[in-house]
């Protein structure tokens, strides 16, 4: 690294020459020109292809050209005029697919395929939308011809869903229905390194020939269900990656329900596990299940894991398995309703903690035990308020890191703090994520990573345990769309890694393991 540069400033580091990049092309697919120009206003910097399932009112078809005109302004470009498909002769699925095959899209932006209710109509027991049903009709319709394209392709398609009541004055992440994936990155025992990312046909995974290699496999779709494009990446105690995730069960005479899925990779390139479903806080009810919220995940020292999700009723469920394997029913956490942001950490003293953005107010909802077999305890009385799709586990045991929803600086809080440390570095989206146990000439450091300003990859580091006393933060180059990555492998190497705009990631490594910080070259895997 250059040197620190105080908080909020950004040197350029010259280690690190940026990959190749390619044009991000996005085919937003709606139900109509309204809807269409809600998701056009969050891209920047990409090729926008317009799809629409029926033309719309003259006053739709105005507000998705002034749409398209504003993001060329913010370096979008257009892809021709809107087109309409014309389903009547076939399958809404096989006219979508049609096109996706004339555009090749890396991407595909679309609305929220099962959104959360507003109300609830007790006599007919249905849940009632702010949106139309045929929004979620065309998204679901979407996913399957981005699923059937892929699998044609046999190259990853990238899927965003947005909810239609997001407030964009809070940033792009809070219309996100699925969390950016964070931890994506990850190293096993036999010392090689895993990519794994979700897509319109499920999990996708690049896989590292040799460890310290620039060669790599890949990309490799996973077998599973109907998996939504959402993925959770944790790793247990024993260095054992597990994806957790939403899936589409059906139910013979029953429709499809959404449950939380789990599978888990010990050994690097070799299959995963089957998919288990767990349920979810609401089984067995096609209509409830569809909204729970997106799983977070997390063990504690001794092996136990915990899932937790928001439910029907905007709170939180949660369901256990213990160290011997044994899983128990799903229970509540009565107390505050919440957002879908969840963050779950380990403490020091190797106990799990959550934090929920509240729904009701821009507060933070913390849940705890003293051991194991304690009862949970709610603080309503956390200091500090993220922005949305911001909040993660920090690198040092119990810590959460979040974007400021004032300032929109990263910030660092653990409990017992007096309060919230900022971090330095407001701009960029999206999470911080990190690891801890860089040595630098025999100090230990923690290592930040975050996207910056026109999604450039920018990295932080700080003596560990004293981020008060500062972070250096230094651009890498590279234009990371999602969010970027980062892993200390056993050897003690750090590597970076950045989802491409042309759907490959590329990586780069720190150049010494045990001084500086300064980052070879790209390499596009």
């Amino acid at each position: 690294m250059a040197g620190k540069t105080g908080r909020g400033q950004v040197s350029r580091s010259t280690g690190a020459a940026a990959p190749v990049v390619e044009t991000d092309t996005v085919a937003v697919v709606a139900a109509e020109p309204g809807e269409a120009a809600a998701l056009v206003a969050t891209e920047a910097g990409s090729a926008i292809a317009v799809i629409c399932m029926r033309q719309g009112g003259k006053d739709e078809r105005a507000a998705l050209e002034r749409a398209l005109s504003a993001a060329t302004e913010r370096g979008c470009r257009s892809l021709g005029a809107p087109r309409v498909v014309d389903a009547t002769n076939g399958g809404a699925t096989d006219a979508l697919l049609a096109e996706l095959r004339r555009l090749r899209p890396h991407r595909l932006s679309i609305a929220d395929p099962d959104p959360t209710h507003v109300s609830f109509d007790e006599e007919q027991g249905l849940a009632v939308h702010s949106a139309p049903a045929e929004r979620s009709a065309v998204a679901l319709d979407a996913l399957a011809a981005a699923r059937a394209y892929q699998l044609e392709l046999s190259l990853p398609v990238f899927v965003d869903c947005r909810r239609s009541d997001a407030d964009e004055r809070l940033g792009t992440a809070s219309g996100l229905r699925y969390p950016a994936t964070t931890g994506w990155l990850t190293d096993g025992i036999d010392g090689r390194l895993s990519a794994f990312l979700p897509t319109a046909a499920g999990v996708v995974r690049w896989t590292q020939s040799l460890p310290g290699s620039a060669d790599w496999y890949g990309p490799e779709l996973l077998a599973g269900p109907r998996l939504m494009p959402g993925l959770r990446v944790v790793r247990d105690p024993n260095g054992f990656v597990h994806l957790f995730g939403l899936g589409r069960i059906a139910h013979k005479g029953a429709g499809d329900t959404v449950d939380v899925v789990h599978a888990a990779q010990y050994q690097t390139g070799s299959p995963l596990t089957p998919w288990h479903s767990l349920e979810g806080p609401n089984p067995n009810n096609e209509n409830k299940s569809r909204e729970v919220g997106f799983p977070a995940a997390v063990f504690d020292t001794a092996g136990g894991l915990f899932v937790f999700v928001r439910n029907f009723g905007h709170s939180v469920s949660y369901r256990e398995q213990g160290a011997d394997g044994a899983w128990r029913p799903w229970r509540h956490l009565s107390g505050a309703r919440v957002a879908d942001d969840l963050a779950a950490v380990t403490t020091a003293q190797g106990d799990v903690e959550l934090y929920a953005r509240a729904r009701d107010s821009v507060g933070v909802v913390r849940w705890y035990r003293p051991g194991r077999d304690a009862a949970w305890t709610e603080d309503r009385a956390v200091p500090f308020a993220p922005r949305p799709g911001s909040m993660t586990a920090g690198p040092e045991p119990g810590t959460v890191i979040y974007r400021d929803l004032r300032t929109n600086e990263p910030c660092l809080w653990w409990p017992g703090a007096r309060a919230p440390l900022p971090l330095g570095g407001p701009d960029g989206e999206g999470p911080v994520t990190g690891v801890r146990g860089v040595d630098v000439d025999g100090w230990a450091y923690s290592l930040l990573v975050r996207s910056a300003r026109d999604d450039e990859c920018v990295v932080g580091a700080y003596a560990e345990g004293r981020a008060d006393a500062g972070v250096w933060w230094n651009g890498v180059g590279g234009r990371a769309v999602g969010s970027p990555a980062v892993v200390r492998d056993r050897a003690g190497m750090v590597t970076l890694a950045t989802l491409s705009a042309g759907s490959r990631p590329a990586v780069t490594h720190r150049e010494s393991p045990h001084s500086g910080f300064e980052f070879s070259s790209w390499h596009a895997v």
